[in-house]
């Protein structure tokens, strides 16, 4: 026997569950229809049922009786031996999402949705089926920001190449900070305006509007190659200037810590490149990495070789700094609790015994979820490890 609380519990989770399809479907009316009427069966109790629980059912006719809610509520008549002729609450049928939103209080957002999915689709039928994966952003936008949408779509497909930082666009309202949160959203609908449903275009290269420049910081650690530099030694500078960089540099160190780059003192023909993280897509841009012997310290972890493997991608021959065993347990003191370890067991770029300390680590054969922060690591310790691999 199904009360209406219990009726409210089942039309919340199928809403949650069914809404996106329940809006794209209201705008193609054949299959709108052929989800409808929505009938939700009350379970009516048999006469030995009501016979042990005479109370229960009662309170739940009753309950039903007083119930004032949307949809249509249909009552029958049992003929039992015992009890003879009750009529009893059989089902409840909801003509469509708009009655289930009101049951879970969800009318003005559903509401809201629709209003904006329709104009949308009339607008641009192609968006049909697109737009429904972003009912909340339907629901929730205010207003203004919905307007502004619209008016960044239009402009977008009609100005598709110009090059104009976010913040130049002649668009009210629309500004750097108000696309961060949307570029998901308009990346995928302009992608469907644009027939490129699967291309692989980024955001700035979808609008064709241009991105910040990509800035990369590194310290010339050689006082002789800083004075060809009069004297600049920490650069923060565009990608595609420090892609034309022609110094006389023998070795690269790529550390994932800004502060552990900073550390690094005086090394004759070396620059520190700080801080990429998983952008160390952009060493494959740097043509003059190609004659040079390339280390890369990062944190001891399932990520850090993760990286590693990514950064040998671009440089094959680029050699680990204290990525080890040794280094491992020589602080195993301060080891640390990798939260969310890289998912892959096994990574294409490592060297053997990379990819063994890899697995154990990933395994938990060495702890549970072990890692070695590289800013852990002891000065002295590390920075003799360097002057070492400088000296070879």
């Amino acid at each position: 026997m199904k009360t209406p609380k219990e009726v409210h519990t089942q039309l919340t989770r199928k809403f949650q569950n069914k809404h996106r399809e329940w809006l794209q479907a209201h705008v193609a009316q054949e299959s709108h229809l052929s989800l409808w009427p929505l009938e939700i069966n009350l379970g009516v109790p048999t006469e030995q049922e009501a016979l042990r629980q005479p109370d229960g059912v009662l309170c739940w006719v009753n309950a039903w009786q007083s119930w004032q809610g949307t949809g249509v509520l249909v009552w029958g008549e049992r003929r039992w031996r015992s009890l003879g002729t009750q009529r009893v609450p059989e089902r409840l049928l909801l003509e469509g999402p708009a009655d289930v939103a009101v049951w879970v209080g969800e009318s003005a957002r559903w509401a809201r949705a629709l209003d904006r999915y329709v104009a949308l689709v009339e607008r641009w039928p192609v968006l049909d089926g697109v737009v429904a994966r972003y009912f909340n952003a339907l629901a929730d936008y205010s207003d203004v920001d919905f307007t502004r949408l619209i008016d960044m779509l239009t402009w977008i497909s009609e100005h598709p190449d110009s090059n104009l930082f976010p913040r130049q666009l002649p668009i009210a309202g629309v500004d750097s900070k108000w696309l961060d949160g949307r570029k998901a959203l308009m990346a995928e609908l302009l992608a469907h305006l644009q027939s490129d449903p699967l291309g692989s275009r980024d955001f700035f290269q979808r609008c064709g509007l241009r991105p910040l420049p990509q800035l990369m910081r590194l310290r010339v650690l050689d006082p002789v190659l800083r004075l060809q530099l009069r004297g600049l030694g920490d650069i923060s500078a565009p990608l595609e200037q420090l892609s034309t960089m022609d110094l006389p540099l023998t070795q690269v160190f790529i550390v994932e810590n800004l502060q552990t780059g900073l550390a690094f003192d005086e090394l004759p023909g070396a620059v520190v490149i700080m801080r990429l993280g998983y952008a160390v897509d952009v060493l494959g841009q740097l043509p003059w990495l190609a004659n040079k012997k390339c280390f890369y310290w990062g944190d001891l972890d399932t990520h850090g070789f993760a990286i590693l493997s990514r950064a040998r991608s671009y440089l094959p021959e680029l050699q680990s700094l204290m990525m080890d065993e040794h280094t491992l347990f020589s602080h195993e003191s301060l080891w640390g609790e990798e939260k969310d370890p890289h998912p892959v067991l096994k990574l294409p770029n490592l060297l053997a015994s990379e990819q063994l300390l890899y697995e154990k680590l990933k395994q938990n054969k060495l702890g549970q979820n072990v890692r070695l922060e590289q800013e852990r690591i002891s000065w002295d310790f590390a920075w003799n490890t360097i002057r070492q691999v400088g000296e070879d």
